[in-house]
């Protein structure tokens, strides 16, 4: 399916798509974004739909029933705008959000689909589930230059940390954390202090009023808490090339780093029961 512009496909959708959930991606290139597709298609996603960056032009190797989307000429990496208008046609859809290269992974995700996660997720009476990015990087730069390599794909076991989140007047949010680490911390000179933060709200049920912030976060504060007050929610992971890829295509960045590797690197074995073990993501009360 292939719609000129976003409203023309939610109009569509409104009427036709399938229930939920839904996956949004935004392509800002065709690196691995069939790879990506593909993965959330499995996951159980009932639409899937593309969001790319013009003059990229439809992979003709992408599933015929994946909706692909051509945005706006002047695209922006701020994609609030444009996720807010997807929160106020589909009210009360699970909606998942992410990029080309970026995979979500759930609990036991390779035995249970988004459907059944979302199901136990709704009777913990939570609208959110929350994400960590753990940012992928090629094994060997010289073989692949972009930083990209699904198969031979490393990440950070260790050098993470989380600090209290606080409001405008310094006062502590309940249940809120910024979290750091991976490239993002261990090349910080080449990354944006506002980018460097890897917590993020991937995963949500839209509500009428609801509204998605550039950095990632809602304007209503329950959106943005890691678990409830009473006991600890099951959270995911966001399995992301994305860092890699912008510091292989900064000129400055490029050519200060010759390997992402280090002593901390493990090589990424695409399961779910990995980001478990070294505490990514938990089950809460999910066995």
């Amino acid at each position: 399916m292939q719609f000129p512009t976003l409203k023309t496909y939610l109009n569509w959708a409104k009427a036709h798509a399938p229930k939920g959930p839904f996956a949004f991606i935004f392509a800002q290139d065709d690196i691995e974004l069939t790879h990506t597709v593909a993965h959330h298609i499995k996951l159980g996603f009932r639409q899937t739909v593309v969001l790319a960056d013009v003059p990229f032009t439809r992979p003709a190797d992408l599933p015929a029933e994946v909706a692909f989307i051509a945005r706006a000429a002047k695209s922006s990496s701020d994609i609030s705008q444009e996720m807010n208008a997807i929160i106020s046609a589909l009210p009360q859809q699970w909606i998942y959000c992410g990029y080309n290269g970026e995979y979500l992974f759930y609990p036991f995700c390779e035995s249970r689909s988004i459907g059944e996660i979302i199901a136990f997720n709704t009777e913990e009476r939570r609208k959110t589930i929350a994400t960590t990015v753990v940012d992928l990087y090629a094994g060997h730069l010289g073989h692949s230059p972009h930083g990209v390599d699904v198969t031979n794909a490393y990440f950070d076991r260790l050098g993470y940390y989380a600090e209290t989140r606080r409001d405008a007047e310094h006062r502590p949010l309940e249940q809120q954390l910024n979290i750091y680490g991976g490239l993002r911390w261990r090349f910080e000179e080449h990354v944006p202090w506002h980018k460097r933060r890897i917590d993020r709200v991937a995963l949500f049920q839209s509500l009428r009023g609801l509204k998605f912030q550039p950095d990632f976060t809602f304007n209503l504060p329950e959106f943005n808490t890691i678990s409830c007050p009473w006991h600890h929610n099951l959270t995911a992971s966001v399995c992301s090339f994305r860092a890699a890829k912008a510091l292989r295509h900064n000129p400055g960045s490029r050519h200060a780093i010759s390997s992402f590797r280090w002593p901390g690197s493990e090589q990424f074995k695409w399961h779910s029961q990995q980001l478990m073990d070294l505490g990514f993501m938990e089950p809460g009360q999910w066995f």
